[in-house]
């Protein structure tokens, strides 16, 4: 396996800046998930990397190697993607057994069935192995692509959003097999995704990417709970971290007056917050308490049931309030209950740059 290493890439597109000036370091051994919306630049990235495109500008590294005058055979890296690249009238074990037998291995028989044997053990498609491809479902057919990267053993996976095209309950599966998986074999795994579940329950970091921009790195706990501003704060979480901008006032955020004023004292602010005439607050859903106690009031706009929480929708003025309550609490639409923000569970962002404020 290999350390990759990324300095100052620039890549564009007909004039269109795909990456901006990017850098990253994927540690060797690393689980490392680059999260960002479509056309953030993040399948540009994996290409970088595996030799399918060059950069513009800048280095790439592998192992500690430049491998820009490397060819994508060279940099022996796998790439996985969305949509399954087998070859459908052949079986199971043609298709793991076909990146083995390239002019450049030149593997005996019994090395590949081997390797073969090993991936189907791991992977759990041994009983698969005779069958052809295209009599399979999507799960199977997603492990035999993982499959076909294993066999080759390679410095680094390179994962283009594999598990999109497959159902809810299949992709919950497949997450804990794919870490299962990393861990047994120990890889260096660069993992790419929209889906910020998948990148906060697989990544050991994860790389937020954003019009071809890194917008934060750091572990998935960092990422949820610090985020670096308003961009990741919205786009890390579900739902969406509610958002308010207001003036400070006699230690309050006015965001609405006489209806939505915070109390932000000088132990739950930032002094630089506290200094700033006007700030965006923002407060995940889980951090909303609603029912006795609370010192806001809101209008109940929406209910939406997920089993074990509902997430209530509450309006004030014309500011929209989200909040995380247990599934038994009763609770209507059209109703007004009371509310409260939990005063150290606080985010303030600059309201230009909209970037982190802290002390």
């Amino acid at each position: 396996m290999a350390r990759v290493e990324l300095r100052d890439i620039r890549k564009a597109f007909r004039g269109h800046v795909a990456l901006h000036d990017l850098s990253l370091d994927i540690g060797d051994g690393e689980f490392f998930v680059l999260l960002g919306p479509t056309g953030a630049g993040k399948t540009t990235t994996l290409r970088l990397i595996a030799g399918l495109d060059a950069p513009d500008s800048g280095t790439i590294l592998i192992g500690a190697h430049d491998v820009g005058a490397w060819s994508a055979a060279q940099r022996d890296v796998a790439l996985v993607f969305q949509y399954y690249s087998l070859y459908p009238h052949h079986t199971v074990r043609q298709n793991l057994e076909f990146p083995l037998k390239s002019k450049h291995r030149r593997m005996g028989a019994s090395d590949i069935a081997g390797r073969v044997a090993q991936a189907a053990r791991t992977l759990r498609i041994e009983h698969l192995l005779d069958r052809k491809t295209d009599q399979l479902s999507g799960g199977e057919m997603q492990r035999v692509s993982i499959g076909r990267a294993i066999v080759r053993q390679p410095r680094i996976f390179l994962m283009d959003e594999p598990l999109s095209s497959l159902d809810a309950k299949l992709r919950e599966i497949l997450r804990a097999e794919l870490k299962d998986l990393q861990m047994k074999l120990a890889g260096t795994f660069l993992y790419v995704t929209h889906d910020q579940v998948e990148a906060m329950s697989m990544g050991d970091r994860v790389g937020v990417l954003n019009r071809g921009r890194i917008v934060q790195v750091g572990a998935p706990y960092e990422i949820y709970n610090r985020p670096r501003d308003t961009f990741v704060a919205t786009f890390v979480g579900s739902p969406a971290m509610n958002l308010f901008t207001g003036a400070i006032r006699d230690g309050r955020l006015v965001v609405a007056p006489g209806r939505l004023e915070i109390p932000i004292g000088a132990g739950f602010a930032p002094p630089v917050a506290l200094r700033a005439s006007r700030v965006i607050l923002g407060v995940r859903s889980e951090d909303v308490a609603v029912g006795s106690g609370g010192d806001l009031e809101g209008h109940v706009y929406a209910v939406e049931n997920h089993g074990v929480e509902k997430i209530v929708t509450l309006k004030v003025d014309e500011q929209l309030v989200k909040a995380t309550v247990p599934a038994q609490m009763a609770i209507e639409v059209d109703r007004t209950v009371p509310f409260a923000f939990n005063p150290r569970k606080l985010h303030f962002f600059d309201e230009e740059s909209g970037v982190r404020l802290d002390s």
